[in-house]
């Protein structure tokens, strides 16, 4: 519904962009390719999924396709090109956006049918009822196995210095200096080609590209799916005491709990009289505290290097 509603604030009636979105997507830029790519991958999942009456599956990938590529991604990435003063890339932008959200709505009307025809009816240009559109067929020309592997290592990028920086309790306003190092050269030429738009998503002052060095102690540091290792020093964006003394009072409270169920746990009475579901649920609680006693560590050692 947010999405829709943010639609249809840039798309305008009649907007030519429409057109390459579904006959020239070579000509669009790389967000643009991977989002119709993955558009017609869902489709074909929906379809596949049809034809075997799985509407669990059927729910669940346009959910995730909807959520966690869609809205997270790339509407995301298309707001500093809806508000550019370049108007292909914002024509580019809203014909895209409202082709794909003219087919999230067409495959998820059969679900929630009364949501879908009133976003519909909203929609820019003369339209009727969204029950007499066809269903979405798979679009050969969308299919970009490179557009989707240029995108996942962008993804990956972003994610993992927003890892960084929530692991480290970064204030979400703090610029950081990150850095990637990335000895594949077609990896990084992509990388330079995106720098002002990955600073953009992960609120950096900078992002340095390298083939090789050496990271320093007090970073923060991940090794992407992508094969690419992201680093962010950490030294002079938090203040290592308090946050010490943070972990502290919070391993404190953790242990107190933690012993609290191990007293349960290792009374025999309890054992023998309390039904199985709650045994099992005790039982969970103490792999959870454990599992948050491990993390407490780790914060504490990684704070301990800065």
């Amino acid at each position: 519904w947010n999405a829709a509603r943010f639609a249809q604030m840039h798309i305008k009636d009649s907007d030519p962009g429409i057109v390459v979105a579904a006959e020239k997507p070579a000509e669009l830029a790389l967000p643009h390719r991977w989002i119709l790519s993955r558009t017609n991958a869902t489709i074909l999942d929906v379809r596949k999924a049809l034809d075997g009456y799985d509407f669990n599956l059927i729910a669940s990938s346009i959910y995730q396709f909807t959520w966690h590529e869609f809205c997270d991604w790339y509407v995301e990435w298309i707001k500093s090109d809806l508000f550019s003063d370049d108007e292909t890339k914002r024509e580019q932008a809203r014909g895209v956006l409202l082709c794909v959200l003219e087919n999230i709505l067409k495959m998820l009307h059969p679900i929630c049918p009364f949501v879908t025809e009133e976003i519909w009816s909203q929609l820019p240009g003369e339209r009727g009822t969204i029950m007499l559109e066809a269903f979405p067929e798979a679009n050969p020309a969308w299919p970009d196995t490179a557009a989707d592997q240029s995108m996942q290592l962008l993804m990956d990028v972003i994610s993992a210095t927003r890892t960084i920086r929530s692991e480290a309790d970064v204030h979400p306003s703090a610029k950081v200096h990150a850095s990637i190092i990335c000895a594949d050269a077609a990896k990084r030429d992509l990388l330079h080609d995106f720098n002002d738009s990955l600073c953009s998503m992960t609120r950096s002052e900078s992002l340095s590209i390298m083939e090789a060095g050496t990271i320093p102690d007090d970073a923060g540091h991940i090794l992407t799916e992508s094969g690419v290792e992201v680093f962010v020093p950490l030294k002079d964006l938090i203040d290592v005491e308090a946050e010490l003394d943070k972990l502290a009072r919070e391993r404190k409270k953790i242990e107190q709990e933690l012993k609290r169920v191990q007293g349960k746990l290792g009374n025999e009475k309890f054992l023998s009289n309390a039904p199985d579901a709650v045994v099992e649920k005790e039982k969970g609680k103490q792999a959870e505290l454990e599992t948050r006693l491990a993390k407490n560590e780790e914060s504490r050692e990684r704070l301990g290097k800065l």
